[in-house]
């Protein structure tokens, strides 16, 4: 009987230290920070609320997001796609400007992953509804507060940048800012 529960017990140990390593694994951890510098006069567009970098303030990166699963939480956020918008030179995925009138996401560098979503859609709930859109830009998470980035800090970890086209279809203002949200692949 020792020897059973001694078994049991041992298995209990292990089982629950694979599954705590594995659950430490998925923890996307902070990989840096870069110091701000003042964007030079008309750099930053603020169109849709976005911020602007502010020197010598520490911004922290990231190179992972938490992992994809059936219900990823995230923060939806809004960006204009479209030339002279806030969201800067054209989208990643197919050097091409996008209408804010068409569903379009950009996605936090890990869930972006070098690519491998570019073109393909998502599907986003909140506010009661889900609305499904195609992935064209990566919401860079690694880099910002260049010219490159419009003087704007990078990305948190957890961001869908959705174009004004997924806020509406979502029935929310854009004005909110931020939004809660939950992603899958589609």
């Amino acid at each position: 009987m020792k020897n059973l529960s001694l078994g049991a017990l041992l298995f209990v140990v292990l089982f629950l230290g694979t599954h705590f390593s594995e659950a430490r694994l998925q923890v996307c951890n902070p990989s840096g920070k870069i110091i701000g510098k003042k964007p030079p006069p008309g750099q930053c567009n603020q169109e849709n609320q976005s911020d602007c970098c502010k020197q010598g303030k520490s911004y922290t990166t990231y190179k992972c997001s938490p992992p994809v699963s059936g219900s990823t939480k995230a923060v939806l956020t809004i960006n204009s796609f479209e030339k002279g918008g806030d969201g800067g030179a054209p989208s990643e995925c197919d050097n091409k400007y996008h209408s804010d009138d068409t569903p379009v996401v950009a996605l936090s560098t890990g869930w972006y992953s070098g690519g491998s979503r570019c073109l393909k859609n998502i599907k986003k709930s909140a506010n009661g509804r889900t609305v499904t859109a195609m992935v064209v830009d990566e919401c860079d998470s690694t880099m910002g507060c260049d010219d490159d980035h419009d003087y704007q800090p990078p990305c948190d970890n957890n961001i869908v940048d959705a174009s004004k086209a997924v806020w509406k279809a979502l029935g929310v203002s854009g004005n909110v800012g931020e939004l809660d949200i939950t992603w899958s692949d589609a």
